[in-house]
């Protein structure tokens, strides 16, 4: 597979605190990436980075051959790419319609294969509850808009940050099978969760995050073959 995105010494600041140190990672076309670590690793700050949304960001990042570093957040989502933030970020007094339609467009080869009926295919609750605002959703249908928001753009590589947060089992279980349909559709991933087994079972490479460097990349039936190195860095 041909690499999609690739970050090289990565280092993020927020005010005098850097949070990121030389991050380095590819991710290639299609690929699904776990991205764990503890809380406070500097996952969601690698997340917003890549994103653009950190003002003081320093190293390379490449998106499908285009130096976007400096990118702002529009123009990366115009390249791509899209983010399911932490708090899912849903408007709350827009309906389910209107939150999905607000961000359609064509991808950036052109493709329209994300359309309003196939986000309600994919999430049948979603259309049931169409004509209600978002602040009437549950956190799993918010979770579900977000999703299906991101993937009405249409994009090569979506950012999920927290995935399955705050759900319970039941819809957890719905949201990693809809990752999995997202991974069968060709879409890149990379995807935040505390739930490292189920991310296991998915992802086909897995990154660790500690003290915002990279201490392992690899494929997760290499990291579950090291138990020190789980307990150490998840305490699993």
């Amino acid at each position: 597979m041909s690499v999609l995105l690739s970050v090289a010494r990565l280092e993020a600041f927020y005010g005098a605190s850097q949070i990121l140190h030389g991050i380095g990672f590819d991710v290639a076309r299609g690929e699904q990436v776990a991205l764990i670590g503890r809380n406070g690793m500097g996952k969601t700050t690698l997340l917003r980075s890549l994103m653009g949304l950190v003002a003081d960001c320093r190293g390379d990042v490449t998106f499908a051959g285009q130096d976007i570093r400096r990118a702002p957040p529009e123009a990366i989502a115009r390249a791509g790419v899209a983010l399911v933030p932490e708090g899912r970020g849903i408007f709350a007094s827009l309906t389910v319609v209107e939150n999905l339609t607000m961000a359609a467009r064509p991808g950036s080869d052109g493709r329209q294969g994300w359309t309003l009926a196939r986000i309600f295919e994919l999430f049948p609750r979603l259309h049931q509850r169409r004509s209600n605002g978002g602040h009437q959703l549950s956190g799993g249908e918010q979770q579900m808009l977000t999703i299906g928001r991101a993937l009405m753009t249409n994009p090569d590589l979506i950012l999920i940050d927290e995935a399955t947060e705050g759900l319970a089992p039941l819809v957890a279980q719905d949201i990693w099978k809809t990752l999995g349909v997202i991974r069968g559709e060709g879409i890149a991933t990379i995807v935040v969760d505390k739930d490292f087994r189920s991310l296991a079972r998915i992802a086909d490479r897995t990154v660790l995050l500690s003290k915002g460097t990279v201490v392992f990349d690899g494929p997760p039936s290499q990291l579950i073959a090291q138990p020190q190195l789980l307990e150490r860095h998840l305490g699993v």
